[in-house]
């Protein structure tokens, strides 16, 4: 399967550029497109001002996206509630199908969004042309027991959307790399690049293979990078390092 991160610096709490931007930067030729986190509008504390209703203005976007691109598509969106909103993410398929929807499980209490974003609760796990897939965004990542959760789902790919700063950009190679190799599986992360009235953004999109080695590298610029996954290396790699089959030891 050919899967694609796209990043770019993102137009805080503007949906109408970002969507031009995430069109612009989408490759024609892949299976799986994944944009950042809160693609729409930044990673805005203002609840009231980038919450969304259902369905949305970002929903319709990804499905139009999807189908234009015969790709899968999953990005980043607020959602309203009380008294928090919600950081979620959503997918589809090219026939307009929602293939899951996700809530952020941790929220991040170090800048905020704990006091603005409540936390999910589950982890969610979908097929996509023969793989499954577990999602999760950005913070999640700090915490290895979700990718357990995901894995013992049959997880045979992360995708990691973002806004992580670049002052902590080691930490974010870092960690994809370890989720990577400790659920030996393929992990793409896809980050923002730029900056915004807070922080400024390093992009460093990957896509990561069961090994920790790095098989696609966006660097810092705003653009789409794509690698080809091979199901069968992560099948293969488990039966040869059955480590999975200790976790309950």
């Amino acid at each position: 399967m050919k899967v694609s991160g796209v990043q770019w610096d993102l137009a805080w709490e503007n949906r109408e550029a970002n969507f031009q931007k995430a069109r612009d930067l989408s490759p024609e030729s892949t299976d799986l497109i994944v944009l950042p986190e809160m693609f729409s509008s930044g990673f805005s504390m203002n609840v009231a001002a980038v919450a969304e209703e259902e369905p949305s203005q970002s929903e319709a976007f990804l499905r139009e996206l999807s189908r234009d691109r015969n790709a899968a598509a999953i990005g980043g969106l607020v959602r309203g509630g009380e008294p928090k909103g919600r950081n979620e993410l959503i997918a589809y398929s090219p026939d307009g199908e929602e293939l899951v929807r996700y809530q952020k499980n941790r929220t991040f209490r170090y800048t905020g969004e704990y006091d603005h974003y409540e936390n999910g609760s589950e982890v969610e796990v979908f097929e996509w042309q023969g793989w499954k897939i577990c999602p999760l965004i950005c913070y999640d990542l700090r915490f290895p027991e979700l990718f357990r959760r995901g894995v013992a789902k049959g997880a045979e790919l992360y995708t990691v959307i973002a806004s992580w700063p670049a002052v902590r950009v080691d930490a974010w190679v870092t960690l994809l790399r370890a989720r990577a190799i400790e659920n030996l599986a393929y992990v793409i992360g896809v980050n923002r690049c730029g900056k915004d009235p807070n922080y400024d953004y390093p992009g460093r999109s990957v896509i990561i293979d069961p090994w920790g080695e790095i098989v696609a590298d966006a660097g810092a610029e705003e653009g789409a990078m794509t690698a080809e996954i091979d199901l069968e290396k992560v099948r293969g790699w488990r039966k040869d390092f059955p480590a999975l089959m200790d976790l309950e030891t």
